[in-house]
């Protein structure tokens, strides 16, 4: 354990850690059951689920700006249907518009907001879609990880194991 982050944030870190390996094996069931097995109460799992994704939107949010040259260079949030085609945020399903939304507060700094997002998830979203935001979390994760790496930029060191696991 690293002497910055409490038990409990380490303990967080490595379910992360544990469901990304998963996701980059393609097992998304296995991610989810590692990111949402040990809470014993509705309430309990909702604290935790809501503060993975933000640190998962937190370090994604530092990989874009990494991407950006630290705010320089534009970088793109696309949103597709099933077919693949191009849609306006507003197009998309309630699991990737909160997404969306959460990423770009924490990109533009806006931690509260990305916050709200989460909470309005957890609070009115039903189940299935809660999975389907924490999939996308961890997929955007993977995603601009391997970029990051691809190109020699920095990324935590949690994140970069689990994906050349």
């Amino acid at each position: 354990m690293t002497a910055d982050r409490s038990e409990g944030e380490q303990r967080l870190v490595e379910k992360a850690q544990r469901a990304l390996v998963a996701i980059s094996l393609g097992e998304d069931e296995e991610a989810l059951e590692e990111v949402t097995s040990t809470a014993s109460e509705p309430g309990e799992r909702s604290e935790e689920t809501k503060e993975l994704m933000l640190l998962l939107f937190g370090e994604c949010s530092a990989m874009v700006s990494t991407l950006g040259d630290g705010g320089t260079a534009p970088v793109k949030v696309q949103v597709f249907d099933e077919s693949g085609e191009e849609v306006s945020i507003d197009q998309a399903d309630p699991p990737v518009r909160t997404a969306v939304r959460t990423l770009l507060a924490e990109v533009h700094g806006n931690t509260a907001a990305a916050r709200e997002q989460v909470e309005i998830a957890l609070a009115s979203a039903a189940p299935d879609e809660v999975d389907s935001l924490l999939l996308q979390a961890l997929r955007w994760t993977i995603r601009l990880s391997v970029e990051c790496l691809e190109r020699d930029l920095p990324v935590a060191g949690w994140i970069s194991d689990a994906v050349a696991g």
